[in-house]
């Protein structure tokens, strides 16, 4: 079986996720779905019913659809973001203490991670990349001194 158009699948996963927040995108829909899931809990372990109803769901969805839209709309993130944030908070009102404090947090932390994005950001040197330019500059034989 060839492998030719599996090795291109990664490569392009690792350019698509570098050209978004990708981590903060999926961190506050990881928090709508687990706020979402709690509001389905048994009594025995719902803490905090708050307020039935709409907003109860309405919370979490939005949450959601905010972290899909900064997924495949990197460039209203900053938007995104703030609704993200603001509706983490609220969901603590409204849906069993944010989702028993998990979905809270992830939310949150996913509004933050995208409000802290920056697109035009040159990409970070590794470690043994640094390690590599170090040694390479330390084996260059010094620049004979100019005489004026």
């Amino acid at each position: 079986m060839p492998s030719g158009p599996r090795e291109g699948v990664r490569p392009a996963f690792r350019q698509w996720r570098a050209g978004r927040p990708f981590w903060g995108g999926l961190l506050l829909a990881l928090g709508g779905a687990e706020v979402l899931l709690t509001l389905k809990a048994s009594l025995d372990v719902i803490l905090h019913v708050g307020m039935q109803g709409l907003a109860g769901y309405l919370l979490p969805v939005v949450m959601l659809l905010c972290g899909v839209l900064i997924l495949f709309n990197p460039t209203q993130r900053l938007f995104y973001s703030v609704i993200g944030v603001l509706v983490s908070l609220g969901t603590w009102m409204t849906s069993n203490l944010g989702g028993f404090f998990i979905g809270l947090l992830l939310g949150v932390t996913g509004s933050c991670l995208a409000f802290g994005w920056l697109p035009d950001q040159e990409p970070r040197v590794g470690r043994r990349q640094r390690q590599k330019q170090g040694r390479a500059a330390k084996t260059l034989p010094p620049a004979p001194a100019r005489q004026s």
